[in-house]
């Protein structure tokens, strides 16, 4: 009976104790005071204006996809201020660390924080991002009324935002990977990594890639099953064939890295030896496997993106998309490559000549379908009636960053350059170039051209402008000279330097990243000055780019139920052809529209199973048990909820299309 009362605490607490706060690192405690006072500022004035109720019911618990877009949107915004933080750090350290200066971050700091910047930039900023906007645009494109699985769409959401919540609380409870964003083992196994560093990242990884999994699953169905009539294949518009495509790549490659992750745990949970250098283990196992996850990864983030550039330079070009067949057709060619040149991330590990070759060859290959998209751009823009508008010119921005960055990849995709350049800065500066480049400058065309039919009110233009050239003039002052370093064979991930001499480029590097720092405040700035004039900058059409595609036909913001009526398609732009036909949705025969009703089953679900990873990573035995009986029993409940419906009443969807009708009559 003592013995069980000695051990009830460990099975209780585990390995949490006071020792977990890193009191000792006055860089977490400034940062933790600063995170309080943030937090209780933003609870103060919910609480002030009484904001609970409207918060709980019309966003935590919806399950309307535009709103669940919207929230991964502002994770993804949220995520990026974190993850920004960690790159100011890295480049402040490496820009003082010389002539027996250490800098302001001890080695193990230094480790988790460009751990953690890899992992949140991927994970919890350009994934939330991308599949916000396919979230949200892609009902609104193929005349959906929401997404097939509502109640998983929420779920799914918060999953993702509790992989997040984890992330946050490993800066304040314990410490975050040391590892590396990939963990490769030896380096992530128990014997290197015995604290709790490494269960953070595998638990909030596994938790958020159940999300993203499920959402991909989701979007398939959607997309698949629940198109307008009339709208084939080839007459959807592109970022609906890019979304389809991104999330053909999640559903076939996250399992791998749930697979993946899950051997690692074992090794470190259980003492197996996947990846262990004796008892039949194989580390290199390791890395094909998360490769092989990893650089379809890379197109999962970037063919949205390819989608929100095809829907702005028609709209922003006055002009049909040339070459949509083509377009649609390089979209399928990279997500079939992308599975095919995963090795050329590891050249110099011994696979031998002949394999370097396949993956060198195939490598170059994908450049090709990715080309013809970048030339089908410009040709929409030749002779066109070009407005230079904020999304415009991140789209321009956009194609000559992103097109350096591809003679880069292709220059490393041959294996004897590779051996010279790899793990150095000239890779760093690469991997950014096409991530940045290609991603970030998407996702800030895509806020900038959507946000008027979301919140029926533009971006301010000025602040656009501003934010675009910080960054793009902050992102070449940064990674510029990492080419440079790179190819004069200075290593990454070193937190100090010996040659003085290399002192002045990584103090431009540093210079061009608080040059995006202020690219980032002038976006913050963009949207609060905005919301202050949103009457002058509202636009009743909501459609103010002129923009092609079925979204067009609903309200700014959209209601609920999307479309009264739906679409039925003739062409692939339907927008355009629909202003040949001069067709016009009709304004008698309105019926009730059944909707599903919000539910906070999503969002219990996922906190509770955040909570068990929590207890997971800690070892809280007894809680981590309760929590995952408590997950599977919420689970069960929710399937036997049958009320979950409601009608939205036709004589309220007439009002509601009459003063659409009326709005657009008066623009």
């Amino acid at each position: 009976m003592s013995d069980h009362t000695t051990n009830l605490p460990d099975l209780l607490l585990g390995r949490l104790g006071w020792e977990a706060i890193p009191y000792h690192e006055p860089i977490l405690v400034a940062t933790f005071v600063a995170v309080a006072l943030g937090a209780a500022l933003v609870l103060g004035a919910i609480t002030r204006f009484r904001l609970w109720g409207p918060l709980w019911r019309d966003w935590i618990t919806s399950i309307d996809h535009k709103k669940i877009g919207v929230m991964y949107i502002v994770l993804g915004v949220v995520m990026l201020l974190r993850g920004f933080s960690d790159a100011l750090l890295m480049r402040a350290q490496q820009a003082m660390a010389f002539d027996g200066n250490p800098g302001f971050l001890p080695p193990h700091h230094y480790d988790q924080i460009f751990t953690a910047h890899g992992v949140i930039m991927i994970f919890f900023v350009a994934m939330p991002l991308v599949t916000g906007f396919m979230n949200y645009v892609v009902p609104l494109q193929i005349g959906a009324r929401d997404v097939a699985f509502p109640f998983l769409n929420n779920f799914s959401f918060w999953m993702t935002a509790g992989g997040a919540i984890l992330i946050m609380l490993s800066l304040f409870v314990g410490e975050f990977s040391s590892a590396g964003w990939l963990a490769y083992p030896p380096l992530s196994g128990a014997l290197q990594s015995p604290d709790v560093g490494m269960d953070y990242y595998l638990w909030s990884l596994q938790i958020a890639g159940i999300g993203t999994t499920l959402s991909g699953i989701n979007l398939i169905a959607t997309i698949v099953k629940m198109r307008a009539p009339g709208m084939t294949l080839m007459k959807m518009p592109v970022f609906t064939w890019t979304a389809l495509c991104t999330n053909v790549l999640i559903v076939a490659t996250f399992p791998v890295l749930a697979a993946t992750l899950a051997l690692l745990t074992a090794d470190r949970y259980l003492g197996t030896n996947f990846f262990t250098n004796d008892l039949g283990g194989n580390p290199m196992m390791y890395v094909n496997l998360i490769w092989i996850w990893g650089h379809p990864e890379v197109y999962i983030l970037v063919l949205p993106v390819f989608g929100i550039f095809s829907e702005v330079v028609p709209a922003l070009s006055g002009k049909r998309l040339f070459g949509y067949a083509s377009m649609v057709y390089a979209t399928v060619v990279i997500t079939i490559l992308s599975y095919l040149v995963w090795l050329h991330h590891f050249f110099t590990m011994g696979s031998g000549a002949s394999v370097n070759s396949f993956f060198g060859i195939t490598t170059m290959i994908i450049s090709i379908p990715t080309g013809a998209k970048i030339f089908n751009w410009l040709f929409t823009m030749y002779r066109g009636r070009i407005r230079f508008e904020v999304p415009m010119l991140w789209t321009v921005g956009f194609m000559v960053t992103f097109v350096i960055g591809g003679m880069t990849g292709v220059l490393l995709a041959v294996p004897p350059a590779d051996f010279v350049l790899h793990n150095s800065l000239f890779l760093i500066a690469h991997f950014h170039n096409v991530i940045i480049g290609g991603v970030v400058f998407g996702i800030f065309a895509g806020i900038n051209f959507w946000f008027p039919k979301a919140f029926g009110y533009r971006l301010h233009p000025g602040w656009g402008k501003a934010s675009f050239w910080f960054w793009q003039i902050g992102f070449w002052f940064a990674f510029g000279p990492l080419y440079a370093l790179g190819l004069m064979g200075v290593t990454r991930r070193l937190n100090h330097f010996d040659d003085p001499s290399l002192q002045p480029w990584f103090t431009v590097a540093a210079f061009g990243a608080a040059l995006i720092a202020c690219g980032i405040g002038c976006f913050l700035i963009q949207l609060v000055v905005s919301y202050q004039q949103r009457d002058r900058l509202r636009d009743v059409t909501g459609d103010p780019w002129n923009a092609r595609s079925l979204e067009w036909s609903t309200s700014s913001p959209p209601p609920d139920y999307n479309f009264a009526f739906t679409p039925i398609v003739h062409d692939n732009d339907a927008w355009w052809d629909m202003k040949q036909r001069g067709a016009q949705q009709p304004m008698t025969g309105f019926t009730a529209i059944h909707m599903p009703k919000n539910t906070p089953a999503g969002f219990v679900i996922a906190m509770l199973a955040t909570a068990c990873g929590f207890a997971l990573i800690w070892h809280m035995w007894i809680i981590a048990v309760a929590t995952f009986a408590a997950t599977v029993i919420a689970a069960i409940v929710h399937t036997f909820n049958y009320e979950r419906d409601y009608h939205i009443p036709a004589e309220q969807i007439a009002r509601a299309e009459a003063g659409r009708i009326r709005a657009l009559g008066a623009a």
